[in-house]
């Protein structure tokens, strides 16, 4: 008996799927879904290059007062924040060892000239007497000798003279170019040692900063000299206007990043050692098919745009994008300009669905 009714049970089914003519499933797939739609069009496109840059002082815009040598810091008038003008003192070292070598050198020098003098005379005296055949031969020739060995010292000795002048006059520091103190590490009387491992002073020139964003490796090739660029204003408002002037000529392996110089137009805002972000425009490419972004459905590695055909239904088609911006996606292949994409109710709607369209 239990066959009989399974018998009869499945036989009632198939009876009530013959009447019916179709499945729930296929029911629910006639019934429409509402989608917005926009045409494909053509136009420019061109890529942006997001990044984060941190402002900087120029080559040239920058100075790092350090000492000569181990020095004690006898005079440190600018504070940071305070406005430099060309010529102004930053730093004054005392180091007793370059005053003492200074002192010597200028005695050893008057003495080197006192004997060139002495040995010139000598030379004169002896050359006269030696017309006159008072004098012999070999004093002529000594005292002639002694006025070289002279003047070899006194050239010896005004060397070693401009060279402590040189290292002394390291002991003082002026301003080369108008800035601001951008840090002060030190105070007067403070004992320094030389070198960068023990700066004193950081001067910047904040009418020329730069930014030097961290651009992908994988967009340099988009990224060329000259190339417009935005920076966001710290301040808020419109972007400032920049250019790229540098990008680098060979990256490491394996590095993910890679810099690029970008001066704005306008330091206004900017302050050196604060980090912004940075959009960096690519070559602008004409005649594109152009499509908006919320059009783009991406499964797993696939893009996929979905289309509303004459026949009213949904067709998808698996695209090869291009240029992709934040409104705006470049079609190279999938999809012709002109035909109506879905940019609202397209997700999960398989392919051959009803659909209607909403103004």
């Amino acid at each position: 008996m239990t066959r009989v009714w399974r018998g009869l049970a499945l036989a009632t089914a198939l009876a009530g799927a013959a009447c019916r003519g179709t499945t729930a499933d296929e029911t629910a797939a006639e019934t429409p879904v509402a989608v917005k739609v926009e045409p494909a069009r053509t136009g420019p496109i061109r890529a942006v290059i997001v990044a984060t840059g941190i402002v900087t002082a120029p080559p040239g815009g920058e100075l790092i007062v350090t000492a000569p040598e181990a020095a004690r810091i006898a005079e440190l008038p600018k504070g940071e924040g305070d406005s430099v003008r060309v010529g102004d003192l930053l730093a004054r070292f005392e180091v007793p060892s370059l005053t003492a070598g200074a002192a010597s050198s200028r005695a050893a020098i008057e003495q080197a000239q006192a004997r060139v003098d002495n040995a010139r005379a000598a030379a004169a005296r002896l050359s006269g007497l030696f017309e006159r055949g008072v004098a012999a031969r070999k004093e002529v020739e000594d005292a002639g000798r002694e006025v070289r060995e002279a003047e070899a010292g006194l050239a010896q000795a005004v060397s070693a003279s401009n060279a402590a002048n040189a290292l002394a006059g390291r002991l003082v520091v002026r301003a080369k170019f108008a800035g601001l103190v951008a840090k002060r590490w030190h105070n007067p009387g403070d004992l320094v040692e030389p070198g960068p491992g023990d700066p004193i002073l950081r001067v910047i020139d904040p009418s020329h900063l730069e930014v030097v964003a961290a651009a992908p490796v994988a967009d340099l090739a988009r990224i060329a000299t000259g190339s417009p660029a935005n920076i966001a204003n710290p301040a808020g408002g419109d972007p400032l206007d920049a250019t790229v002037i540098a990008r680098p000529a060979a990256v490491e392996s394996g590095s993910v990043t890679a810099p690029v110089r970008i001066r704005p137009s306008s330091s206004k805002n900017l302050t050196a050692g604060m980090a912004v972000q940075v959009e960096i425009l690519g070559p602008l490419r004409d005649g594109a098919v152009l499509v908006p972004a919320a059009a783009v459905v991406r499964e797993g590695t696939t893009s996929i745009v979905v289309t509303v055909g004459p026949d009213g239904k949904a067709h998808r088609h698996d695209v090869e994008l291009g240029i992709v911006t934040a409104d705006t996606v470049e079609i190279r292949k999938g999809i012709a300009a002109g035909d109506k994409v879905i940019v609202r109710g397209q997700n999960g709607l398989p392919d051959g669905a009803a659909v209607t369209v909403e103004s």
